[in-house]
């Protein structure tokens, strides 16, 4: 891939807000949308649109219509990419409302109203602040947007690279349909042994999409998440039997049940100390940011194509449109006028606040690192404590907190995303109105088939029930019992939760010792927070992939850019298989897999032998160029 940008292109009126652009990023952005969506349910973790999106984009555009625009290709990308942000703040939070018992169903226009509002106040609040986090902070180098600017200039090979994706989409699709359909690859190797007092536990998801994680987040992050599950499945559970005594049963529920009720809440401690950490470690910047935008600038001063943001005259009628719609919204969901105006303004606040925190950090350190869980958990607390005040309790008070929470969580996913994508437009020379404008409408639609997929994979498998084959959705899972801690009458494991804040302030002294002495290895809070709280299971395949990226940087950058194509095919395949049998079991009412699994050595040596054909079609790809 080139070292250097590519030469800006020139004019006014450039191919670039096409019609087929918008179509093309809208399609590519509800495939996305609804993939995190099951990911994320899956494994508490989502990926990025924007690389995949690119390369599809180049292939599409270049194989029927005979020619690509580098513009128009970066508009396909930033649209796929607002969609799949949204889904990720939606499945963080609203299916806690179901598991907390507040609702039975997902409801299409209330789910909606959240994923919307909250992806539109992401896009909208980050227009002010472009300019001096994108263009003027050199500090921040979005990493992630540099990457995407990269494969847009290396179009040419555009061909290969889709050719590469779509092989690996049918690969996931193909895993899936062995393990989810007949049956032939078990989904989980997991034993336990019993230890004196205590017990060992080990295990592992047999997923193509999770080592597809690992291989896209690299090694280091991979390795802080597979930290974090040892933490909490091999030091907290032995250590948590040696003082109290161990269920009857099964060696290996006995694990699950420490997990579940004592050890994942850890993660929780060390969560809420890593969102705080995160946000006063970036006061500074935020404040020089917001202290340039209300300081304005001079108007009469003619601005280049690529510094135009979208005029007030279109931001500030959407910033009153979305505040009385978040109004409305709480009105619906309250029943309480007053209630539901303090709780809009408590949205509308938070969320600029979490966007500018979100798109400082995503700069930092790139949007693997993000705190999203951090940042919601504390304007989940924040609005719990004002909804306190106002005398609201029981599922009401439950329902209102969490409703803050999930537009405040999509602000700050979906800001996240829109500052990468605006940081490859500024590279490749983009007009930072028209992509302001594809962000909006990457927002809208894609938005829409959250609801409907969250229904057809609760009644399918179940969310956050803890069944066999339930989607775990551990996000939505911890906000459920917090929001039941505060508004109900369960309480939370606060002894543990205290352990988990002590950690994360071991791991934030250790961070600073690492900067300090100049390594390259550091140890931020939240990947090891995510995975403490995340079954083990979720975290080895992850560590697997990001041993496969290592070694395939080794081998050049075009091999870890292949593998990166190749395992976001994997997760879109994997994650499109898990859509398609949740619909078959919808639509049927059959269950499935049709015949029981072939065994723990089967899933291992097919979960083998797909790593080993990621490595051969990277390698490959980097012999050829």
């Amino acid at each position: 891939m080139p070292a250097s940008p590519a030469p800006v292109p020139t004019g006014r009126n450039l191919a670039e807000l096409s019609g087929r652009a918008v179509i093309l990023g809208l399609l590519i952005g509800a495939v996305m949308t609804a993939a995190n969506t099951y990911l994320g349910l899956y494994a508490g973790m989502t990926v990025s649109a924007s690389i995949p999106a690119a390369i599809v984009s180049m292939g599409v555009l270049r194989g029927l219509f005979k020619q690509s625009s580098i513009l128009e290709n970066n508009i396909v990308q930033t649209m796929a990419s607002a969609g799949e942000s949204v889904a990720a703040g939606v499945i963080f939070t609203v299916p806690a409302l179901v598991i907390a018992g507040v609702w039975q169903e997902f409801p299409f226009w209330k789910v909606s109203a959240i994923g919307l509002l909250g992806g539109v106040l992401g896009v909208l609040f980050m227009i002010p602040l472009r300019r001096t986090l994108i263009i003027e902070d050199k500090e921040l180098i979005y990493p992630e947007g540099v990457a995407c600017a990269r494969v847009l200039e290396a179009g040419e090979s555009g061909g290969r690279d889709l050719t590469a994706i779509f092989m690996a989409l049918g690969g996931g699709l193909v895993f899936k349909a062995l393990s989810g359909l007949f049956g032939f690859v078990k989904p989980v190797v997991e034993g336990a042994v019993g230890v004196g007092r205590s017990l060992l536990y080990f295990g592992t998801d047999v997923s193509v999409a999770l080592v597809g994680v690992g291989v896209i987040v690299g090694l280091d992050v991979a390795s802080l998440v597979f930290i974090g599950g040892l933490i909490g499945w091999v030091v907290g559970i032995p250590l948590y039997y040696q003082f109290a005594p161990m269920p009857p049963g099964e060696v290996v529920d006995a694990a699950w049940t420490a997990w579940s009720g004592q050890i994942r809440y850890i993660g929780v401690g060390s969560m809420i100390v890593g969102g705080l950490s995160s946000m006063w470690g970036v006061r500074k910047g935020i404040g020089r940011g917001l202290r340039q935008t209300l300081g304005g600038r001079d108007r009469t001063q003619s601005l280049e194509r690529t510094d135009e943001d979208l005029s007030t005259r279109w931001t500030l009628p959407i910033l009153g449109l979305a505040a009385v719609s978040t109004i409305v919204l709480y009105w619906a969901l309250t029943e309480d006028f007053a209630v539901a105006a303090t709780a809009g303004a408590v949205m509308v606040v938070a969320s600029f606040f979490f966007v500018a925190v979100s798109s400082y950090i995503v700069g930092l350190v790139g949007s693997s690192n993000n705190p999203v869980s951090g940042m919601t958990i504390c304007a989940l607390l924040f609005s719990a404590v004002v909804l306190l005040l106002l005398g609201m309790s029981g599922p009401k008070g439950i329902l209102a907190a969490l409703g803050v929470a999930g537009v405040v969580c999509c602000a700050a996913a979906t800001a996240g995303d829109t500052s990468q994508d605006l940081k490859t437009g500024a590279l490749v020379g983009a007009t930072p109105w028209r992509q302001q404008t594809a962000q909006f409408l990457g927002v809208l639609l894609p938005t829409l088939l959250i609801a409907p997929v969250l229904t057809v994979l609760h009644q399918a498998y179940g969310i956050g029930t803890g069944g066999e084959n339930a989607l775990r959705a551990p996000q939505a899972t911890l906000f459920a019992s917090i929001a039941e801690a505060l508004f109900g009458d369960s309480e939370l494991p606060w002894n543990m939760v205290s352990i988990g804040m002590a950690i994360a302030v071991g791991l934030l002294a250790l961070d600073a010792y690492l900067r300090s002495s100049g390594s390259r290895f550091r140890t931020p809070v939240m990947p090891v927070a995510v995975g403490i709280y995340l079954p083990l299971g979720l975290s080895a395949p992850i560590f697997l992939g990001g041993l496969l990226a290592h070694a395939l940087g080794r081998r050049g950058e075009a091999a870890r850019n292949r593998g990166i194509l190749i395992g976001s095919g994997l997760i879109a395949g994997e994650a499109m298989a898990g859509i398609l049998i949740a619909l078959l079991i919808y639509s049927t009412g059959e269950s499935y897999p049709l015949w029981d699994d072939l065994g723990n050595l089967v899933g291992l040596g097919a979960l083998a032998l797909v790593v080993g054909l990621i490595w051969r079609s990277s390698v490959g790809a980097a012999r050829v160029e």
